[in-house]
């Protein structure tokens, strides 16, 4: 829906959005990718010289537990962008929450994009880079211990291994997260996904949830299930959102 067509469309999303309390938005790697943090599936030509394996074998469980010091070169080299700022999209959505439109931000993403933008109800399917955890007290680490750690980062309370609160591939998603996720999208008035190639499941099977007839897809290449959606808009989710 890109060119002569994408000034039709930005204003039927604009109708439905002005026309809307509760709202909800679901959104993927391409949301972070505009404030420059990288789809780490995405792997550029550095990648391939400096590491064995590709990125989905690095943050598995099974790969995290057999070799942690190589899955912590790859997470401080590819995974933490701490210098990243929110973009027109995660700044439109808090403004929309704010003014009383938005009820639910439900991400992919972990890198606390939303909440740095103002967002208050934000869902994180995959856990965040801004939150560790020792595996054998529980004490808290915030991310730059994780950063200006060396090899496996060790707890400086008991000694025991910290692990970032993210869900690595082989693990499962927290079924109260999910729940909450799924109460949203039923009862929203509006479901926006955007920024998501809707590929990577539990959570792509959200949208099967969606029960109104207000669902729009932004993205800038075609999904697996654009024949859901009422409205498609092609185009940089950033500047599509700026523009409404």
């Amino acid at each position: 829906m890109g060119g002569e067509d994408s000034v039709e469309q930005i204003e039927k999303l604009k109708q439905m959005v002005d026309a809307s309390s509760n709202i909800v938005f679901f959104g993927g790697a391409g949301v972070s990718t505009e404030s420059g943090i990288p789809d780490f599936r995405s792997v550029d030509g550095l990648y391939n010289q400096k590491y064995a394996y590709p990125p989905e074998t690095i943050l598995s469980h099974s790969f995290y537990r057999r070799n942690p010091e190589e899955f912590y070169r790859f997470y401080r080299d590819k995974m933490l962008y701490l210098s990243a700022r929110p973009n027109a999209a995660h700044r439109k959505l808090a403004a929309w929450e704010k003014e009383g439109k938005l009820k639910a931000v439900i991400t992919q993403n972990i890198d606390g994009m939303h909440q740095a933008a103002g967002s208050k109800k934000v869902l994180e399917l995959h856990g965040s880079v801004l939150r560790n955890y020792c595996e054998d007290c529980g004490k808290f680490f915030d991310v730059e211990y994780i950063l200006h750690s060396e090899g496996v980062p060790i707890c400086n309370k008991c000694g025991g291994p910290i692990k970032p609160d993210v869900v690595l591939y082989e693990e499962g998603l927290d079924t109260r997260i999910v729940s909450e996720a799924v109460n949203y999208i039923r009862n929203a008035d509006v479901l926006i996904i955007g920024g998501t190639s809707l590929a990577v499941y539990p959570a792509a099977g959200l949208i099967d949830d969606y029960r109104g007839n207000k669902l729009v897809l932004i993205n800038k290449t075609p999904t697996m299930r654009d024949s859901l959606a009422d409205l498609i808009v092609q185009g940089s989710i950033g500047e599509i959102l700026d523009r409404l």
